[in-house]
């Protein structure tokens, strides 16, 4: 009997693990944000140019974007670096990003993680404080006729818009 439960108990592991890697998050707009990108624009008032590689991770559930900034510190790292992942959350049927960067390493506080409702070809997402605030947002546009990207980033105040960012990804 024991041997017969440890059988069943493997088989449906073997069998859950072959329908996550066959199924996966199928997305054509985050489809178009894979590949690997020269992200131009002003940041903080900065112009900036960053590399980023994007590709579908774990099972084909997230994308992940690497962002480095071409920009050195004096000890040879990159002056900006980010690793962000873009999924689906089914519980809020919306999409989810979690923004990992080297600005502070708060980026495992709930705040690091925004919700966005598709429009059409753009995802805005919006990253909110503990008390349910927005303090930040981040909108994803996809230009289907260049193939391109903008990123529109806001810091928000006391319900006030400020820009961040206005940046392109454009294909390398």
């Amino acid at each position: 009997m024991r041997k017969l439960l440890v059988l069943v108990v493997l088989m449906g592991i073997v069998g859950g693990c072959g329908l996550a890697q066959s199924g996966g998050l199928q997305d054509p707009l985050l489809d178009r944000l894979t590949g690997h990108w020269v992200l131009h624009g002003t940041l903080a008032g900065k112009e900036t140019t960053h590399d980023v590689a994007a590709d579908w991770v774990l099972g084909h559930e997230y994308v992940r974007l690497h962002e480095v900034s071409r920009k050195k510190k004096h000890d040879g790292q990159p002056a900006y670096e980010a690793i962000v992942f873009v999924g689906w959350d089914a519980s809020s049927s919306q999409y989810a990003c979690l923004w990992l960067d080297s600005t502070g390493g708060g980026g495992l506080s709930g705040q690091a993680i925004a919700h966005a409702r598709r429009s059409g070809d753009e995802l805005p997402f919006v990253f909110k404080e503990s008390d349910g605030s927005i303090s930040f947002t981040n909108t994803f546009v996809h230009h289907k006729e260049s193939d391109s990207w903008t990123w529109i980033m806001d810091n928000v105040e006391k319900g006030k818009s400020t820009p961040f960012a206005r940046l392109t990804l454009e294909r390398q």
